[in-house]
Formats: structure tokens, C-alpha cells, sequence
């Protein structure tokens, strides 16, 4: 908790970024706050304004810290950091990326370099989905379903224009059942603390973070192969058996290092056997992991491990079988255990072609 949370607000062009992050600006919401944009043009400050600071930090009269993104995102980060360390405390970081970006690394930024990890915790992916042009969008533009996937949060605009929603509203949900979805404009208190700890209770809220539920009602296949949503899946790994750290390592490696950039999102907790009393919370984005952490207690009744899923061109039998392999679950399918370690690819179902 005395890490700095930052949050990620991305979408498509035309999404609507612009218009919530104005809506947050005028909420208070930002106090305290750094906020990272693409360009100031875009939002709308000007009333806010007080002065341009050190290399291009603005500050607005609101008491938020607003830069633009010049060169490297872990420059910008560092520069934000270091004034934080001088004594101008920021409550939380707001970057909005542009509306062809890929999140991933941004998110890499954030979780992955050695420091920042460190001074940073990802607070959620916040995506922004237009209701009228969503479903053509969609159809065009893989990084838009990419977008979706590994949000936290999807905030749906323009749905007074758009009329019946359903259909958007279920493409949403197949592409990513774990996230909430909210109709624009979405409250401060909907956008922020949606990460593992709940601020109000300073403790961690696992079920509200992986939000697995949502994977148990309903199968979410994707029928229709000509659309890109055919290469996301989302699908949760369990265990009732406590995993060894060895085992567990081995497991994300095997992954990390064949299939890494299909992995687009990891959440989940896991009942280590070392110490099982302190469950272990992973995270990853494609092959970047944040640092495992251990809780000091199971924050509830469920002391299963959970590992959430959202991969492209992946196949869950794939992941599910390996995990079992090389946890010890017993499926009649599963592979002989020795066969698994002379060839830790050997797996039934994987055909080598996923990439």
C-alpha cells in the first residue's frame, strides 16, 4: 500500500477518453494526482491552469500534475517520482495512452522495470468502448479487442446514441467475462481502486480483483472465426493442492518463454507449499510479471489456488493440461509427469502452431 497506483485509460479512437478524463478533471477526482497524456490540446485544462513547472510538468489549479508523454514513458515516470520523493506528494498516476496503442507496453513500463516496480502498482486498465462504431471497430482493429482484453474495467460511451446495446454488451463479455463494465461517464470510485488492495478496508479483496465468478456462468466460445475476438480466450487454472515455488516458476517460465506474447493478462493467487498460510498473488502482462508478493493471510474462506487467463491464439486445454502436469492434479487426460519433464512441450493438445 505505500507503493504509488497507477492507472491505465485506453480505447480506440473516438472512444471517448478525452470526454471521461475531462469529467475527472472537473470531479476533483485528480487532486493530488499526476496525469499523463498524449497531448494537452485534447483535454480540457485551460480553466485548471497555473503554471508550466520543470521539464514540461504543468500544474493545474486543482493541485494535479499533467505532462505530456516525450520520449520514454519511464523517464516521465521517473521525473514524477523523484518530485514525490521531494516532498509533492501524488496520490496516484493516470496515463492515457493513444487510441491505436497497444497497452502492453505501457503496462511493461509500470510492472517490469526494475525500479519502478518497486515505487508502482498497477490500480487497473480502464478501456473505453464507443457503442456505436464499437462492433465495426472491433472487426477492424485487432488492438481494439486486444484493448478490451486486458482491461480491468470497460466503460461503454455513446450508449444514449446507440439504442440497444446488447449486442456490444455481450461482445464485451466474451471477450473478457472478468471485467466490469460500466455506461459513460463512469464516477471516480467505478475508474479507481479496482487493483487487489480495497483502500477502504486496506486489506486485499481477491474475489473483486480476479472477479473468476464470471468465468463460471456460461461458456464463452467465439464461433465466428472471422472476427478477432476468435483468438481471445479467458478461462481461470485451480488447485486444491498446495504448489511448490519450483513448480510454480516452472509453470510461468514454460509459458513466459513459448508463448509469452500470447499471454495478455495473468491475475491470480496460489496456495504455495513452502508457507501455506501466505498465499502468493501473481501478475503478468505477456512476458512481463510484476515481482510475486506474498499476503500475510488468506484475505477469505477460498484458499484454492486461482490463476485467471486471457490469452490469444492459445488454447486453454493446452495451459490447463500442463498446469495439472506439473501440479499433481489427476485427470484422466493428464500427462505422465516424467514424459513431461523429458519434453515439457509434450502435451496433448498442443500442436505447436498456437503462435
Amino acid at each position: 500500500m505505500t507503493t504509488t497506483p497507477v492507472t491505465l485509460l485506453t480505447g480506440f479512437l473516438g472512444s471517448g477518453k478525452t470526454t471521461q478524463l475531462n469529467a475527472l478533471l472537473k470531479s476533483g477526482a485528480l487532486k493530488d494526482a499526476a496525469l499523463i497524456i498524449n497531448e494537452f490540446g485534447d483535454i480540457g485544462i485551460d480553466h485548471l491552469l497555473v503554471e508550466t513547472s520543470d521539464e514540461g510538468i504543468v500544474e493545474l489549479s486543482d493541485g494535479c500534475l499533467c505532462c505530456t508523454i516525450r520520449g520514454d514513458l519511464v523517464d516521465t515516470l521517473t521525473r514524477l517520482l523523484n518530485r514525490a520523493r521531494d516532498g509533492e506528494p501524488i496520490s496516484r498516476i493516470v496515463i492515457e495512452t493513444t487510441g491505436l496503442a497497444d497497452p502492453a507496453p505501457i503496462l511493461h513500463a509500470v510492472m517490469g522495470h526494475p525500479v519502478l516496480s518497486d515505487l508502482l502498482r498497477l490500480d487497473g486498465v480502464i478501456t473505453m468502448v464507443d457503442a456505436v462504431n464499437g462492433e465495426a471497430t472491433l472487426d477492424a482493429h485487432e488492438e481494439a479487442v486486444k484493448q478490451i482484453a486486458v482491461a480491468d474495467r470497460v466503460v461503454l460511451s455513446k450508449h444514449d446514441l446507440a439504442g440497444d446495446t446488447s449486442t456490444i454488451e455481450g461482445r464485451i463479455a466474451r471477450l473478457n467475462p472478468t471485467a466490469k463494465l460500466i455506461k459513460a461517464p463512469a464516477q471516480p470510485k467505478y475508474i479507481f481502486d479496482c487493483g487487489l488492495y480495497d483502500p477502504a478496508t486496506r486489506s486485499a479483496d481477491v474475489q473483486r480483483w480476479l472477479n473468476d465468478e464470471a468465468l463460471k456462468h456460461g461458456h464463452h466460445h467465439h464461433h465466428d472465426v472471422n472476427r478477432h475476438d476468435a483468438r481471445i480466450r479467458a478461462f481461470t487454472l485451480r488447485s486444491d493442492k498446495a504448489v511448490d515455488a519450483a513448480t510454480l516458476a516452472t509453470f510461468i517460465d514454460l509459458l513466459r518463454s513459448a508463448h509469452g506474447p500470447n499471454l495478455l493478462r495473468v491475475k491470480g493467487i496460489v496456495r504455495i507449499a513452502e508457507d501455506p498460510e501466505r498465499p502468493v498473488v501473481l501478475h503478468g502482462v505477456q512476458e512481463i510479471f510484476h515481482p510475486p508478493a506474498s499476503l500475510p493471510n488468506w484475505p477469505d474462506e477460498d484458499r484454492t489456488t486461482r490463476l485467471v487467463m486471457i490469452t490469444r491464439d492459445l488454447a486453454p486445454d493446452f495451459v490447463e493440461k500442463l498446469f495439472d502436469a506439473l501440479v499433481g492434479n489427476t485427470k484422466a487426460d493428464t500427462p505422465d509427469r516424467a514424459a513431461l519433464d523429458e519434453n515439457p512441450l509434450a502435451v496433448p493438445g498442443y500442436s505447436g502452431n498456437f503462435d
